[in-house]
């Protein structure tokens, strides 16, 4: 069966892609329209009841959340393409920390930055200003301790790509490429580095080259 993902032009779901195509796990995309409130519908509600994307179908399994889903499909495909958790046990510790540092850490400041610096003016709403300077003095400090860990090491986990960098792809391109705000990451000489090599990789590449971003 081929794997369905719901989405595939929204930041999310290209998590879950870019995962997808590391583990040449063969897939199919749904769009979603969220300006048209297609995430809000009652036949999407029963796939997702909270009305947001990634939402995928494995068969006749349904999983939604892009962090549960690539942690999934990098467990149940381990052993095909880059392996993406880590050898051992302290790798896998290390795997698991960063993905939440980046879901904890990372993400939320720059999901408020996106919202209001490209998402509120399309949606005709008020971008909040104190929200986007509070956004930006918490993406600097986050960034300043990936400087300090990238310094020691080529990815977040160790010397291997992993889940941990993967995470990072999708909102840190609105990042470099959407907000105005690359020097975030180009001011920092181990930030940049990481983000050139992580970004350059075809996995990503083809996601950029076959689903444009929506906003």
């Amino acid at each position: 069966m081929v794997v369905k993902v719901y989405g595939p032009t929204y930041g999310c779901p290209k998590r879950v892609l870019v995962c997808l195509i590391e583990k040449e796990i063969e897939f199919e995309t749904v769009d979603v329209d969220l300006f048209k409130g297609e995430h809000k519908e009652p036949e999407f509600l029963k796939l997702q009841p909270f009305g947001s994307v990634p939402v995928i179908q494995d068969g006749d399994y349904t999983l939604y959340e892009s962090r549960a889903i690539i942690r999934y499909f990098a467990e149940k495909y381990k052993d095909q393409g880059t392996e993406l958790l880590g050898k051992t046990i302290e790798e896998k510790g290390l795997v698991e920390q960063w993905l939440e540092v980046e879901a904890h850490n990372f993400h939320p400041p720059l999901y408020d930055l996106v919202m209001n610096v490209l998402f509120a003016p399309l949606m005709g709403a008020p971008s909040d200003q104190k929200v986007i300077e509070e956004s930006d003095k918490k993406l600097e400090k986050v960034l300043d301790v990936y400087e300090e860990r990238l310094s020691n090491s080529k990815y977040l986990a160790g010397d291997f790509f992993s889940l941990a960098d993967l995470s990072h792809l999708p909102f840190g391109h609105y990042l470099v490429n959407q907000t105005g705000r690359g020097n975030l990451v180009r001011e920092r000489k181990h930030v940049n580095a990481w983000w050139d090599d992580i970004s350059n990789r075809s996995s990503w590449k083809k996601v950029l080259q076959l689903y444009k971003y929506a906003v």
